[in-house]
């Protein structure tokens, strides 16, 4: 027995030698590495805190493979990111910050963590990591992108870096799922190239092919496409990008094509500046200008970003809108990100809008919920949404590191209408449903409560630390208000700890409460309200007290 445990720690010890990657260091920024063949992956270690690094993946005969922006570790490791070494030869990395305070870089501890492995481990190692909503395996994500519908398959593209669990390094990671709640990690779809980093947009289906039309982020923002003959796994570039560009306007991006069948052609709105520009396509390629829409409507505090156009119809009431979804940053109502919308008509040229230019529509009034757009060719008509569950105001510090953000749960829009003004309803997808389980006592740490709510209704959610979640539907002012000053760890951001307030626009009957490991998103059951807030408990919430109203708490099955 001891032979062969000193044989193991002998075979054990030989392999962390050979592990060891060298250095070739070339002054007081910058080094090499000649990567060894033979292995997937070479896994880079990264610390957070540290200045990004720059590598330059060189392959056969020194020609460029691809740039990298990564926070490798100077003195300890939060954790390791695969890099697949696809035909690298070189990595001729130069760090950036102060080396005086930093050390020599041949001592840097990256060089004893790094090493080359054929896996990758993806165990999950997070206990705010949600149990019903997507998130990607490993890394930093935010913008939902190119969702569509084929096939009994939803298909959910995101802004992802592989390389660290903060933004950089746009790419296109990709899920699938048959039931919108159990999703599937698939290979990276869209990656960086010459033009740019891959940031947000959209995809459509025609006929057996799928097409993403995305912005390349270079020096300038412009559009580019993509072909997929595979059911939307793989991509291949159209040859003749840019498609779209322009030279009036820095923040010029996130395309949102969509068939319009009352103008047999191709629409499209994508964010420019503080506007929204429409054009018009036969072909996906060749674009037309056809006219802007936001000139002093609605919000206007930062730029406009992720724009989503589509119709929708409220048989029950016999009206008919356009929606034209407008996600801001910064300007949200209780600080940073989130998403505004308009109620209108579209003519195939023109969006206009039915309101006051000075009116504001808020589609969730939590401080959680941007990024919000719809898949394309839902089934049975329906207006399915996901939403990015952060707030630019601090999601690349909320404490979690082997990845960052998650989606929102699925939702479906419609119309109601309030006063002399029509809005877009908001309620869980009828998927959510099926997750519904057994009625327990207590909340957990993954449930579903429904509130029956009288005019003057109070719910506070509790653990034995102390921290709590207070919520307050008041009927006389038509409000609902949700405080997370005290819900737990609120120390990484002085704009997390907050009160949000939103309009019922009428009585509210009934709350719908879905709780995961770190949020709390509550529905009006009619869809007239929404609120979407982060929380991260030192143990979850297990304590419910409601004055004024009656509690049902479903457990979550997943």
């Amino acid at each position: 027995m001891k032979r062969c445990l000193m044989t193991l720690l002998a075979v054990m010890t030989l392999g962390l030698m050979q592990a060891q990657i060298k250095p070739i260091v070339l002054g007081d920024s910058h080094a090499m590495v000649k990567v060894k063949t033979g292995q997937r992956y070479i896994l880079l270690p990264v610390q957070e805190s540290e200045d990004i690094a720059g590598i330059a993946v060189v392959g056969e005969g020194n020609n460029m493979v691809e740039r990298l922006n990564v926070k490798l570790a100077i003195d300890r490791v939060d954790y390791m990111v695969p890099y697949e070494l696809k035909g690298a030869d070189l990595l001729d990395i130069t760090f950036h910050g102060d080396r005086r305070q930093k050390g020599a870089v041949g001592e840097f501890v990256c060089w004893r963590e790094m090493k080359y492995s054929d896996t990758f481990d993806t165990t999950n190692r997070e206990r705010f990591r949600p149990i019903y909503h997507h998130t990607p395996v490993y890394g930093w994500m935010n913008d939902p992108n190119g969702m569509f519908y084929k096939d009994g398959v939803w298909h959910l593209y995101y802004q992802w870096n592989p390389y660290g669990s903060q933004w950089e390094n746009m790419t296109w990671g990709h899920s699938t799922s048959k039931d919108l709640i159990h999703w599937e990690a698939q290979p990276m779809a869209i990656e960086a190239d010459w033009l740019g980093s891959i940031f947000s947009g959209s995809c459509v289906t025609r006929g057996d092919e799928v097409v993403a039309m995305y912005t390349s982020a270079g020096h300038h923002q412009t559009q580019s496409i993509a072909f997929s003959k595979d059911g939307g796994k793989t991509f291949q570039k159209y040859v003749g990008n840019p498609v779209l560009t322009t030279s009036d306007i820095a923040d010029f991006r996130d395309p949102r094509p969509f068939w319009n069948e009352d103008i047999k052609a191709w629409n499209l709105i994508l964010a420019a500046g503080q506007e929204m520009r429409i054009y018009s396509s036969k072909d996906l390629k060749d674009w037309k200008y056809e006219s802007s829409f936001g000139k002093e409507y609605g919000n206007h505090g930062g730029v406009w970003e992720c724009p989503d156009l589509f119709e929708i119809k409220n048989e029950k009431l016999n009206i008919k809108n356009w929606v034209l979804l407008c996600n801001i940053n910064p300007g949200g109502p209780f600080g940073g990100s989130a998403t505004q919308y308009f109620v209108g008509q579209f003519d195939g040229k023109k969006f206009t809008c039915e309101s006051m230019p000075k009116v504001t529509k808020w589609l969730d009034y939590g401080k959680d919920h941007y990024a919000t757009v719809s898949f394309y060719n839902a089934p049975n008509n329906r207006r399915t949404v996901l939403a990015w569950m952060s707030n630019w105001q601090y999601a690349n510090q909320v404490p979690t590191k082997q990845f960052r953000s998650s989606n929102s749960i699925p939702r479906d829009l419609g119309l109601f209408q309030h006063g002399e003004e029509t809005y877009v309803s908001v309620v869980p997808s009828e998927e959510m449903l099926a997750l519904r389980g057994a009625k327990v006592k207590n909340p957990t740490e993954a449930c579903e409560i429904l509130i029956d709510t009288k005019n003057q209704t109070e719910i506070v959610l509790s653990n034995t630390k102390g921290e709590q979640v207070t919520m307050t539907y008041d009927g006389q002012q038509q409000t609902f208000t949700m405080e997370r000053v005290k819900s737990g760890d609120v120390s990484f951001s002085e704009a997390f700890p907050a009160v949000t307030v939103a309009p019922t626009f009428g009585a509210i009957k009934q709350l719908r409460i879905f709780i995961d490991r770190c949020s709390i998103e509550v529905f009006d059951a009619e869809g007239k309200m929404a609120m979407t807030n982060l929380v991260f408990p030192s143990e979850p919430y297990n304590t419910l007290k409601v004055k004024g109203g009656k509690a049902t708490i479903y457990e979550i099955k997943h």
